[in-house]
């Protein structure tokens, strides 16, 4: 194994996985009642008594999720504790508040939290939702159709962009990690304590890095990679859009990505951190001529190169080039996870936390990851919420190293939740409000609410 393969780990000296995570995933409101002191029967009434739906109109601001709906999920308990988030960022996720009245009302988060995802992706068990609500790949039964033949939930995820889940496990269950993630912004709030020390997290901020728009030149990342550098962040990932310069007759999209990755390395410097993300778009020819580039020019890593249903192109891209592969963001179980991490098909796990079972199912992979001295890198892009939820991951994570901060970060306020921003040293700094830690600003919401269902 080259140097440039060897995890971060080694030279940050980062601690592994502890016996609080541990026992945080094994049952959050026992942990999160020691971390205050006091017995799980001394919480508060955390019976869920009401589950609504803010609709909020968005249609005004850049949607870095183009799904996002405006839908912004609540669930409130007897104590009075409202969890949140939001829908629309990877799945429209119909019918949640009617999956919701069903799966959540009249429970107890104490009960549903250590439950509602606790499937690992490898056992053949439904849970909450009775089915699942993505796509079905080999052995699950005919396309369209869920187990028993009958229809999965409207917003099914298609397979075709990510990876049928080899354990015919139950992720990617959005509905249930959508809960999963308000029921953790509950906990939080009622022992007063942000969900990532919940998690047996210990850091207090994270690096970023500015992860750039797919823009349609060749000539526009230079201004852009500049004002990344202009304004503190000490890396850039280029997600490459058309390739193309802007006068010139066509040319492929891979040659006009090389001669950006060239003109953005000549532009910031040897000592910048840079990264490169097509975000699958490479046949394998091509991801070898771009990969062999970035290995040239010291770039950090190489993101979802190809589709990651193409093991074998991943496992032969890793064993030719130095730089790390990230992979897996279109990934859907822990035992995926571990096939390409024994296949040598990744160099660090990357995932999105909708994905796999939300704030509990991330974790387990970063865990997995952890085990063989892997690092893990969440998924940031979308709205402050949609942020929140990975920062928590990267914040309790020993072996998550970087922010994603979506670039520019305009893109990725709401007036109705405080902004993401780098302080003057490049870093995140962790959020100490409970909870999610940033919580919605009802005021600043009210003005754009088009209505709330019930």
């Amino acid at each position: 194994m080259s140097d440039r393969k060897q995890s971060r780990r080694q030279f940050f000296g980062a601690a592994g996985v502890t016996a609080a995570m541990v026992s945080a995933l094994a049952d959050p409101p026992h942990a999160a009642a020691q971390s205050v002191g006091v017995k799980p029967a001394d919480l508060p009434d955390l019976t869920i008594k009401e589950v609504k739906v803010y609709v909020a109109d968005v249609s005004s601001f850049r949607r870095l999720n183009s799904g996002e709906t405006g839908e912004i999920l609540s669930v409130v308990t007897n104590s009075g504790h409202e969890g949140n988030y939001t829908i629309g960022n990877r799945s429209p996720t119909t019918n949640w508040l009617e999956w919701a009245k069903t799966a959540l009302l009249g429970k107890s988060v104490v009960d549903l939290l250590p439950t509602i995802t606790a499937t690992t992706g490898t056992m053949e068990t439904y849970g909450f939702s009775g089915g699942r609500s993505a796509g079905f790949g080999p052995g699950r039964g005919a396309p369209g159709t869920a187990p028993g033949g009958g229809r999965p939930p409207a917003g099914a995820t298609p397979m075709a962009f990510g990876v049928p889940g080899r354990g015919r496990g139950t992720w990617p269950n959005y509905y249930t990690a959508a809960a999963e993630i308000c029921l953790w912004d509950i906990l939080g709030k009622a022992v007063n304590r942000p969900i990532y020390k919940l998690l047996g997290g210990t850091k207090d901020k994270v690096m970023a890095y500015a992860s750039s728009q797919h823009l349609p030149n060749v000539e526009d990342y230079i201004a852009d990679v500049l004002s990344a550098k202009e304004q503190g962040y000490v890396g850039y990932k280029i997600h490459p859009g058309a390739g193309q310069r802007k006068t010139g007759p066509p040319i492929p999209a891979y040659v006009g990505h090389i001669e950006e990755i060239r003109t953005i390395r000549k532009a910031v410097g040897d000592d910048f951190v840079l990264a490169h993300d097509p975000v699958q778009r490479y046949n394998l020819y091509e991801a070898l001529k771009v990969g062999r580039v970035l290995d040239e020019l010291n770039y950090a890593w190489f993101e979802d190169p190809i589709p990651t249903t193409d093991i074998e192109g991943l496992v032969e891209l890793n064993r030719v080039l130095d730089l790390p592969l990230h992979v897996g963001e279109f990934l859907f179980s822990i035992s995926d996870f571990a096939e390409y991490i024994r296949r040598g098909a990744l160099d660090v796990a990357r995932l999105i936390a909708d994905n796999v079972g939300g704030i509990g199912g991330s974790m387990r992979v970063g865990m997995l990851a952890d085990a063989f001295n892997l690092e893990c890198t969440p998924h940031n892009w979308g709205n402050p919420t949609d942020l929140a939820v990975h920062f928590h991951l990267e914040l309790a994570m020993p072996n998550a190293y970087w922010f994603e901060m979506p670039h520019p970060v305009t893109f990725a306020d709401r007036p109705y939740q405080e902004k993401f921003r780098i302080d003057k040293d490049g870093y995140v700094l962790a959020p100490t409000k409970p909870g999610l830690g940033y919580p919605i600003d009802r005021d600043a919401l009210d003005k754009l609410l088009k209505r709330i269902d019930r």
